[in-house]
């Protein structure tokens, strides 16, 4: 058997796949989740998820791409693949970036699309993996 190939169609229904969010969502805390991230992922994946994630948090707070590059050392075709997720992704930026206050996302145009959590609005729980990445870039 060759390689398992993952395809934009089927991605998310590859059983390989399922397993490992299956297993993420078992993780109860930070440690938990920083020791599997560790052990699944080199340092070199763990950074650069970490940079994805701080460009798409600086990008949906209107940053420009150029300055974003500046602030975080990533190049400006990682702050553009991220800003093509970001707006034309699977959502999984937005709902991230979405369930926490301080961030507000902004459209391409500059247009608010995401305004302050309300009062009669439940905020999202922090996940442990939004977690660990912010206390890791600390």
């Amino acid at each position: 058997m060759g390689k398992r190939r993952f395809t934009d169609d089927s991605w998310k229904k590859e059983p390989w796949f399922k397993a490992l969010c299956s297993a993420m969502t078992q993780l109860k805390t930070e440690d938990e989740m920083a020791n599997f991230l560790r052990d699944i992922g080199t340092l070199s994946e763990l950074q650069a998820w970490s940079e994805r994630f701080e460009v798409a948090k600086q990008l949906a707070q209107g940053i420009t791409y150029r300055e974003i590059a500046k602030n975080t050392g990533a190049s400006t075709t990682t702050v553009t693949r991220v800003g093509k997720f970001l707006e034309n992704g699977e959502g999984g930026y937005r709902n991230i970036l979405n369930a926490h206050r301080h961030h507000r996302m902004v459209s391409s145009k500059g247009h608010q699309t995401h305004v302050e959590t309300t009062q009669n609005r439940e905020e999202k729980p922090v996940s442990v993996l939004q977690k660990y990445l912010e206390k890791a870039k600390n």
